[in-house]
């Protein structure tokens, strides 16, 4: 009740409001907190922190919010300083990706400041119905005359915030022509400072097809209605060091074990190294610092991810390591332009790879414009590059006939981006008539970055690589 009732004694301050990635610089949201400041506590240049209020938080615990603010009751800020450090702790609770909007309003008197963060909670529980086809495009499926046979369906349900408390969990139920069985449970920390969390997580899935080798850098597949030519199934568990929403340690430990059929043997050896099955122990560990404004759509701001992987196996294949890093700079360059760069590069170290181990570019990371073809690879290194420029904010636009404050409004801002990349795989034994390894991979292109709901980001791109091919391609996120 008294965080409500300072609601109505504080309307009349200036807010900030960053609900959208496109929220104005630094410099303009902060000039009228501190002249508010500096009028009603003018002889201040320290100010004591007498209080921390929140509001809005109906399911989030406030316990989780106070975790992520880098300041306490009874802690002195610098009066000069104070717009700065607000907004930075308001993007870190904003970046919890719990709220669709997080505010923040500060009274002084007599050198005691009183600090109120207001947040509109999100809608947390996500049922996601699954239907798809199990070939490769329409057309094909089409084609087959059992082709209802060959159709999957089940659900995906994710709920976030559990509890209240961050926690995340997510199951996955697919039947149909392939099959897969997930639950996952991850929470960011325990204790009062939410330091030292967990995840746990089981997965088995089988196919009925797999792309079991590479030919002139594109994907070989094998389909078998009657069996699965791949099944895998892992275990894992893992410890989470969190300082706050940006900064992360991870150590996950994993237990894995995959069979291929006779058939995927008999096309491909060196699938396995020579064998049917195989079990083995990941162990990786993970660093993430995460300082962008935000993350679904970053405008400025700074990222930084490393980590190694170890992976030891049962029988007598030779262990592999793997080393991984991926850095990127966001800057505002005035007037609704925006320029970003990313790195990101991979080593993988051991005296002899299976086929299913030796990937690079064209899996999760790809040069764009290269999206028909991947690489097979130890040590691979990738460049990207763009400047975005806001095209048009349209705010929130409310739909009529809703009246739950968490889905009645849909934010859209639309980008126009021009972009560039190049790539580089190492690879000692390149199969016959491969183009790509070994070789630079560039590309440039255009596209329409559109930001909306829940985090959603969906770019329209047409780009022309080095090859002299180009082609229109739709992603679902940021691709820096």
């Amino acid at each position: 009740m008294l965080a409500y009732l300072l609601v109505l004694l504080l309307g009349w301050l200036p807010t900030a409001p960053v609900s959208a990635p496109t929220a104005p610089p630094d410099s303009v949201r902060r000039s009228p907190l501190d002249s508010l400041v500096r009028a009603r506590c003018p002889e201040y240049a320290v100010l004591h922190v007498a209080s921390i209020l929140f509001v809005g938080n109906e399911v989030t615990k406030e316990r989780i919010l106070r975790a992520e603010l880098d300041f306490r009751e009874g802690d002195t800020l610098s009066a000069a300083h104070l717009a700065r450090r607000l907004e930075a702790n308001r993007l870190r609770l904003f970046n919890l990706q719990l709220f669709h909007g997080v505010l923040t309003q500060t009274v002084c008197r007599n050198g005691e400041i009183t600090v109120l963060f207001s947040v509109q909670e999100r809608w947390y529980t996500f049922p996601i119905p699954i239907l798809s086809l199990a070939d490769r495009n329409f057309r094909s499926w089409l084609d087959r005359p059992d082709r209802w046979r060959r159709v999957d369906y089940g659900l995906h349900l994710e709920r976030k915030n559990f509890r209240g408390r961050n926690e995340e969990v997510r199951g996955n139920l697919q039947l149909g022509f392939n099959r897969k069985y997930e639950l996952f449970y991850d929470t960011p920390g325990y204790g009062k400072l939410r330091r030292l969390g967990f995840g746990i997580g089981a997965s088995y899935f089988r196919s009925r097809s797999l792309d079991y080798a590479t030919v002139e850098d594109k994907l070989v597949n094998f389909r078998d209605d009657s069996g699965f030519p791949i099944e895998r199934q892992y275990v894992t568990a893992g410890l989470r060091w969190r300082y706050t929403v940006q900064r992360r340690t991870l150590l996950d430990v994993s237990l894995h074990r995959e069979a291929i059929s006779d058939s995927v043997l008999r096309r491909n050896p060196d699938y396995f190294l020579g064998a049917a099955r195989r079990t083995y122990v990941d162990m990786a560990l993970t660093s993430i610092f995460n300082h962008r404004n935000t993350f679904a759509y970053p405008l400025t701001g700074h990222y930084l991810q490393v980590g190694v992987v170890q992976r030891f196996f049962t029988n007598a294949a030779p262990p592999i390591t793997t080393f991984r890093g991926q850095a990127a700079k966001y800057l505002d360059l005035g007037r609704g332009f925006y320029y970003s760069a990313g790195v990101q590069a991979q080593v993988r170290v051991g005296s002899r790879l299976a086929y299913a181990d030796n990937r690079a570019l064209g899996y999760a990371d790809l040069v764009r414009g290269y999206d028909p073809y991947v690489v097979d690879g130890r040590h691979y290194g990738l460049v990207q590059q763009g400047v975005s420029y806001r095209l048009f904010d349209a705010g929130r636009i409310r739909l009529k006939g809703i009246s739950n404050p968490k889905i009645n409004s849909i934010p859209l801002v639309l980008y126009l981006n021009t972009f560039a990349d190049a790539g580089y795989v190492a690879s000692r034994g390149a199969e016959r008539g491969s183009r790509l390894p070994n070789r630079v991979q560039a590309a440039a292109g255009i596209g329409l970055h559109l930001v909306t709901y829940y985090d959603r980001v969906f770019t329209l791109e047409y780009t022309r690589n080095a090859l002299g091919q180009g082609g229109f391609f739709l992603r679902t996120e940021f691709p820096i």
